[in-house]
């Protein structure tokens, strides 16, 4: 191979790449010659060996060796509503954005009245319940691709905390979402190709120092650290909430910690 060592295996002297004979014992090249392999280059340990090899500092959370604490949160898409209320805001934005705009203008062109705003009013309504309908729907062909769950892989430190899908449901959601962002392109549905845009990301990193406002939600195992541009969803089980809400809300600055008591 190229670039690899040859040797002789006779003596163990180095030999150039064009030598038939060995300058030191003189044994033939072609048969007493080995190649020294490269060595191969060590994989990166799973999250689930560093969590192994860690300390454990709560029943499902690790301090491992690297100084990041690490534990994986399998969350059920089909009892938690949260993967839902995500969807339905992103897309409800869009619609009351589009149901303003469409006000406006006929507002402007003096074609708003009492009559017709009553049943533009009517129209949105049954638009917006469609649209919730088709999201519901949506999100449980996504559960079922997903075999039910949504299985996450957190690490935090000091600066900041890691929200990274694991590997195999990674692979599916980019694929799933590069097929809805070419649908959306397709048929021109800049809210299908942006949806379908955001699916393709499977990882979220929050910076605690740049964190604007922290929300706890203990019922649903969640706690939203989110940024001027990042909105970013820590899930724990109750055994390891506390300690990861009193983690976070140690760092981030005090602007961003709620008024309130979270518990």
């Amino acid at each position: 191979m190229k670039g690899d060592k040859m040797k002789c295996k006779q003596c163990g002297a180095q030999l150039s790449d064009t030598a038939k004979f060995c300058e030191q014992c003189g044994a033939a090249v072609s048969t007493e010659i080995t190649t020294e392999q490269k060595p191969k280059r060590k994989r990166k340990p799973s999250a689930q060996k560093l969590m192994n090899d860690g300390e454990r500092v709560t029943p499902n959370i690790s301090l491992c060796d690297d100084g990041k604490y690490r534990w994986i949160y399998e969350l059920s898409l089909f009892r938690n509503p949260t993967v839902f209320l995500l969807v339905w805001k992103i897309f409800f934005f869009i619609f009351l954005g589009i149901f303003a705009v469409t006000m406006l203008v006929d507002l402007l062109g003096g074609y708003m009245d009492l009559e017709q705003f009553l049943s533009t009013l009517r129209i949105m309504g049954i638009v917006f319940l469609v649209m919730t309908a088709i999201i519901a729907l949506s999100v449980l062909i996504y559960a079922a691709i997903m075999g039910g769950k949504y299985i996450v892989i957190f690490e935090m430190d000091d600066k900041g905390v890691n929200h990274k899908q694991v590997p195999t449901q990674a692979k599916k959601a980019r694929k799933l979402g590069a097929a809805t962002a070419m649908m959306g392109a397709k048929t021109g549905s800049f809210s299908t190709m942006g949806a379908g845009i955001n699916a393709t990301r499977t990882e979220m990193y929050s910076e605690f120092s740049r964190t604007r406002k922290v929300r706890a939600y203990p019922r649903r195992d969640l706690i939203k650290v989110n940024g001027l541009l990042s909105h970013n969803q820590v899930y724990a089980k109750r055994e390891d909430y506390d300690f990861v809400v009193n983690y976070i809300l140690a760092r981030v600055p005090e602007k961003a910690r709620p008024n309130t008591n979270i518990h």
